[in-house]
């Protein structure tokens, strides 16, 4: 039970974790991955090696230490969250884990006379009602899942049924499941966790949709990253009628329902939940926005998909540069009216350039949405 002696605690800690909450979580990966090598599936370590991991709990932990009296101004951290737990399905015995490691990290780094045993004490009741929210909400959305029309619980064997590539580095994957079974139906924005075994070794990654639900099966749309274990797995190794596991499409960043224009701007790789979102979109006649930036024409995917497209549906203007995209395209390329909802994506410097460029150009803050990972100062 967290008392307010315990909330008065976590609270003097928010100083300690603003000056050396990253080193904290570094030393409590390095201890759990030590202690309990069974969980490292779970964890991509390719965001291990960069840090990125590391930050976004870091900045997980300092918000619910700064709103530990008022929860609730933690708004879409904890749904965040929850969405990627339940695509690596995150399971309630993995919690006592974490928990442990991160109490065993918090002692040894911030040392015995500072970590006292009431600290420790407040600290594990922090985490407990923690956790009870985090196992509450994913229990609801695996039920919802398993419940779902074509829905499943935990992992299901999906075989490969086409693979197309789509530029010099993204190729796309149709994944139908092998029981001839239907399919969840997704909301464009969504992504899926997936299974491979890699000489023996379990790994799990998750990739966005990226085609509209049909009921029948799912498209990835996977770019190959230099150094990449699974994404090198997948372009080199995995072929039409292999098979793979997945598990069901989670995710709440997601088309809201709008009349306003829609602009829909990304970057790389970042174009593939976009490309869901369009196919939804053109069912309506709101006026849509599409602008893409890739390095250069041999590693632009789907140009050719969103130019057909173009031609059909009068109410879609589609804009592409090649190279860094700047406010002054944002200022021609959007619609005269800045009363619009734009959804970006893509490698974190493009999402923080465009974070700002949409802010200088008129766009109302409280109408820019984006899906973001990594700690949220990394955008400001």
């Amino acid at each position: 039970m967290l008392s307010q002696q315990h909330k008065a605690i976590i609270t003097a800690t928010v100083p300690l974790l603003e000056q050396g909450g990253e080193a904290l979580t570094r030393h409590f990966y390095k201890s759990m991955f030590r202690d309990y090598p069974q969980v490292s599936p779970l964890f991509n370590q390719a965001n291990q090696h960069e840090g990125t991991q590391q930050r976004a709990l870091a900045n997980a932990v300092l918000m619910y230490a700064k709103n530990i009296e008022k929860l609730e101004k933690l708004g879409p951290l904890v749904g965040t969250i929850v969405n990627k737990h339940v695509a690596l399905q995150i399971q309630p015995e993995h919690y006592p884990i974490v928990g442990a490691s991160l109490l065993k990290a918090i002692r040894e780094v911030l040392g015995e006379e500072v970590a006292t045993d009431a600290v420790i004490e407040a600290w594990g009741a922090a985490y407990g009602q923690l956790a009870d929210i985090l196992i509450g909400a994913e229990e609801n959305l695996y039920r919802q899942n398993e419940q779902a029309n074509g829905g499943w619980r935990g992992a299901r064997a999906f075989k490969v049924v086409s693979k197309t590539p789509e530029s010099d580095e993204i190729t796309s994957f149709v994944l139908a499941p092998a029981d001839g079974g239907k399919v969840v139906t997704h909301k464009p924005g969504q992504y899926i966790g997936i299974v491979v075994n890699m000489n023996g070794n379990e790994q799990r990654r998750q990739y966005s949709l990226s085609a509209a639900a049909n009921g029948d099966d799912y498209r990835i749309s996977v770019k190959r990253e230099p150094g990449g274990q699974v994404s090198n797995f997948l372009h080199d190794q995995v072929h039409v009628g292999d098979s793979v596991q997945l598990f069901p499409p989670a995710g709440d960043f997601v088309l809201a329902d709008s009349d306003k224009p829609l602009v829909l701007i990304s970057g790389g790789v970042g174009i593939t939940p976009t490309l869901a979102m369009l196919t939804q979109a053109l069912a309506s006649k709101r006026p849509i926005h599409f602008i893409h930036a890739a390095r250069n024409p041999e590693v632009h995917a789907f140009r050719e998909h969103v130019d057909a497209l173009a031609a059909e549906h009068p109410q879609l203007q589609r804009f592409y540069c090649y190279g860094n995209l700047h406010p002054r395209h944002l200022d021609q390329w959007l619609p005269e009216t800045r009363d619009v909802e734009a959804y970006f994506l893509g490698p974190t410097p493009f999402m923080k350039a465009i974070k700002s460029y949409l802010r200088e150009v008129g766009v109302p803050p409280s109408q820019t949405h984006y899906e973001f990972f990594g700690p949220a100062e990394a955008l400001a």
